[in-house]
């Protein structure tokens, strides 16, 4: 994605992806050339989407002839280097995305008028074999019109190709413009639109390239279903053996019904899990598992996957509604008992599988809370009998953890985005390992021939899926490796692997081109990294730890990687100006999470385009909703009220008039509405944990802004930010620091703290973030509005803070004792109303989120009645892009 700010002025004249294939190993690149038109600097983004698990290995810069180039360093070693550079300029901001399936490798140049400038990011990753195909994704978003755009992608495996598809990922526009031709063992395709072609419509100025552009293929299998490829001193092990029947599976589903799975989430889940309890088949067990702070359980036993116990199971779920808290030990250590006891009862087929398929979206907060001594406890419970799987619903799950638990099980874990997809997610995940067809394989290799093994898979084999190991070899040996190498499988008979002929693989490789002759190498390197970084999770003791991260230290320093213990510095000749591009540790685990890169160059004119208002130390207090903050720690013992709670600031009489909403959640609230700039924010409202004094208080969980004149929205929750424009769309997290320009809009993102909208001199908005003590029994995130009040509006402007735009005439009089001598009462006349009022103080948040600023208030009961027009209920809307309709 190519961001500037004046979109007109910027002319992208090449954007080229080349990707080649070899036996499996995809070395990708992506490069943008680009000028600026225009008579004034612009600001340049060069944002690319990589796929998760992708090692990034060079990236490169070109300025007008000066290009800078890329080295690996030791990370505590390449951010001193870059501090020093950096105290000669000030750094740019830091942007990073938790898609799906990528994650975003980002920078901005300030590039002077009439300057040229090409960006080129290289990175290269294994393709696995998921559901009997290979599927290469690559993000393809240039953001703009291309004078030249091509995709090429080449496909080398000396196995043989079996097929090529190119499904219509881009959508039906380019539908017959992809050109595939495909060989024995090669194959080449080819998406070259023309600007023409990319445009949205024949008169659009913008790209209709906006998505993935995905490859799917597989390749010719011997019957054994093993492949050995040796060359340049490494082997490669594929091994997917097919026309085997799924062995039956003892299967228990482990659910979190906590109540932070309240809402879509647990509505997903419940679809999700109907179609694949559907899906079991008549030789299965089966039995469910749901827990908050209590474990209950749908059978005490697994009983067979009859139509009539799937149909029971189904309406079981049916009726689950969350609440409480979540207790992940007592529910995990209840269904590892449950499988023990079948199988010490001979229940158990002796050729079945047994699994455990975990869905949780939060943090143990009930029961044993310490993580590690849960992952001991579930360690010795299964005595790696069977696995565990691991879904992690949401932004907010300890991904980090699951993913622990679930490789010291013989299992995996997988991240489900908590949105519309979740529950075709969750399908897709249990499809992947759902038919085991082996158990417990053994590869078995002569040490005379072969050294550093090293494997990419769990212990069980699944239909559709592929084993690969990897090692170094003594070419002398060859003879001696092909008589010996087998693999066991516990419940199969010994299956004999085929060798690929050496010279002929080697003269294969050196006629052609394309291929990568450090294929084997690289996949080598690949999968030790990746099977080091697990070990490293689920290293036992400090020292053992210590021992792995300087091993993947020096694997990374090897072979040209950045790993979380690497950065990369980007400079130039003169090494004057450095970037550095780094994988940011998360801030709420401690922890390594994915393989997300942050490019962060000392680039002037870093604030160019953000408001001084944006400040958050800058803003004068104005009309503003805003929730009084629950407690903050565990030590806090203050009791506030937790509804919406709005403060009005009037200018003109100088008073802050605040009211409160009580309204219920997932219910939407109009704050503003302004047809005449074609401007509508709302707030959906989300409910504590429990009631309280017989009454649920009420946030705000997620804001919505529409700008219907740029056909943008932004959807801000207490997870994250997200822009969307069409088909196009950017999600950040609360624990990035940066912004994103598109069409003269700016959202800039304070970590952790707020997020500030900008649309040019007009109008400016501020979300606050609240965070609450994780483990609170009541209270839950929120969110918090301002509203300057020098925003120009039109006079059709209204909505619950909208219609305050145009500041009422207030009259307040008659000013005595209350029932509590700190708030007295007095009468308010506005709008031909007479109501009591209470004086108070509130809580401006916004330099201080914790303890807040307190701010004079008169305070109108009966949610706002008399001083908003009509009832507040006028003000429910449908959805978060909603304007408000005239009464």
């Amino acid at each position: 994605q190519l961001q500037v700010e004046d979109d007109d002025k910027i002319g992208l004249y090449s954007y080229k992806v080349q990707s080649t294939i070899t036996s499996r190993l995809a070395n990708t690149m992506i490069q943008a050339k680009m000028v600026n038109n225009a008579k004034r600097p612009q600001q340049i983004v060069f944002d690319v989407q990589v796929p998760k698990g992708a090692f990034i290995d060079n990236f490169t810069m070109d300025i007008n002839g000066i290009t800078f180039t890329s080295r690996i360093r030791e990370k505590s070693e390449a951010r001193k280097m870059y501090s020093q550079a950096k105290a000669k300029g000030k750094a740019a901001g830091i942007v990073r995305s938790n898609a799906l399936d990528m994650e975003n490798f980002k920078t901005e140049v300030n590039v002077p008028p009439g300057m040229r400038i090409q960006f080129e990011l290289h990175y290269h990753e294994m393709i696995r074999r998921k559901l009997s195909s290979y599927e290469h994704i690559i993000s393809v978003r240039p953001g703009r019109l291309a004078k030249h755009m091509e995709v090429d992608v080449r496909i080398i495996e000396p196995q043989g190709i079996r097929y090529v598809h190119v499904p219509n990922s881009l959508g039906d526009h380019f539908d017959g413009i992809t050109t595939i031709s495909k060989g024995e063992k090669k194959a080449h395709v080819s998406f070259k639109p023309t600007m023409a072609q990319q445009r949205k419509c024949p008169t659009c100025s913008s790209t209709a390239v906006d998505g993935n552009f995905v490859v799917q293929y597989d390749v010719n299998r011997e019957s054994t279903g093993g492949e050995l490829e040796i060359f340049n001193g490494y082997f490669i092990h594929f091994f997917a053996p097919e026309n085997l029947d799924p062995l039956p599976k003892n299967i228990l589903f482990v659910i979190d019904v906590s109540g932070s799975m309240w809402g879509l989430k647990m509505k997903q889940t419940i679809e999700a899990m109907k179609a694949i309890l559907s899906e079991l088949r008549a030789a299965d067990q089966f039995s469910l598992i749901d827990f908050n702070h209590n474990v209950r359980c749908w059978r005490d036993n697994l009983v067979s996957a009859t139509p009539a116990q799937v149909e029971d199971a189904k309406k079981y779920i049916q009726t689950i509604h969350p609440n409480g808290g979540t207790n992940i030990n007592e529910a995990l250590l209840r269904a590892t008992f449950i499988l023990n006891e079948a199988q010490s009862l001979g229940m158990l087929d002796p050729n079945s599988v047994s699994m455990i398929v975990l869905v949780s979206d939060g943090d143990p907060t009930v029961g044993e809370l310490k993580l590690t001594t849960i992952q001991k406890n579930v360690k010795q419970s299964i005595k790696d009998e069977f696995s565990l799987f691991c879904l992690g619903i949401g932004f907010d799950v300890d991904y980090d953890f699951l993913q622990r638990i679930a490789t010291d099980n013989r299992g995996m874990a997988q991240r489900i985005f908590g949105n519309q997809e979740t529950s075709a997610q969750m399908k897709n995940f249990y499809n992947q390992v759902s038919t085991p067809l082996l158990k417990k394989i053994q590869f078995n290799y002569p040490q005379e021939s072969v050294s550093d093994v090293t494997q990419s898979s769990f212990h069980n084999y699944f239909g559709g899926s592929e084993i690969v190991v990897a090692g170094k070899v003594d070419t002398e040996n060859l003879q001696h490796l092909e008589s010996i190498v087998t693999a066991t499988a516990a419940n199969a008979e010994l299956v004999m692997e085929t060798l690929r002929d050496v010279e002929e693989l080697d003269g294969f490789m050196k006629k052609d081109k394309y291929a990568d002759p450090d294929f084997t190498r690289k996949l080598w390197a690949y999968l030790t990294v990746n099977q080091m970084l697990a070990e490293r999770n689920t290293a036992p003791t400090a020292a053992l730890k210590r021992n792995i991260t300087k091993s993947i230290l020096q694997m990374s320093l090897d072979h040209h990687i950045v790993t979380p213990f690497t950065a990369m510095l980007i400079e130039n000749p003169e090494k004057d100006e450095i970037m550095l591009a780094d994988q940011p540790k998360d801030p709420r685990r401690g922890c390594c999470q994915g393989r997300c890169l942050r490019l962060t160059p000392n680039a002037p004119n870093n604030n160019k385009g953000i408001p001084s208002w944006a400040n958050v130390t800058a803003v004068p207090v104005s009309f503003m909703p805003e929730q009084r903050s629950p407690p903050v720690s565990s030590l806090s013992i203050n009791r506030v009220d937790n509804d919406p709670h709005f403060i009005i600031h009037l200018p003109k009489s100088q008073r802050n008039i605040c009211f409160n909403i009580n309204s219920e959640p997932g219910k939407i609230l109009n704050l503003f509405s302004d047809p005449g700039t074609g401007v509508a924010v709302n707030g959906q409202l989300v409910g504590a944990k429990k009631m309280e004094n017989k009454k649920l208080n009420t946030y705000f969980g997620k804001i919505g802004f529409y700008f219907k004149n740029k056909g943008l929205k932004v959807e801000i929750t207490t997870e994250t930010i997200t822009l969307k424009d069409g088909s196009y769309g950017i999600t950040l997290t609360w624990s990035d620091t940066g912004h994103i320009i598109r069409k003269q809009l700016l959202i800039s993102v304070k970590k952790e703290n707020n997020v500030t909208i900008t649309v040019g001199e007009e109008m400016s908005f501020m979300v606050l973030l609240h965070r609450v003590w994780k483990n609170h029994p009541v209270n839950v995130d929120f969110l918090g509005i301002y509203i300057p009040p020098e925003n120009q509006f039109s006079p059709a402007a209204h909505g619950l803070i909208g219609q305050f735009a145009s500041e009422p005439e207030v009259y307040i009089h008659h000013q005595r004792p209350g029932q509590a001598p700190e708030k007295p009462q007095a009468t308010m006349e506005v709008k031909g109303n007479k109501l009591t009022v209470t004086k108070g103080l509130q809580k401006d948040y916004r330099t201080d989120r914790v303890l807040g600023t307190d701010v004079q208030c008169w305070f109108v009961h009966n949610s706002g009645k008399g001083f908003i027009d009509g009832h507040y209920k006028d003000y429910l809307v449908p959805n978060l892009y909603s304007f408000l309709k005239k009464p």
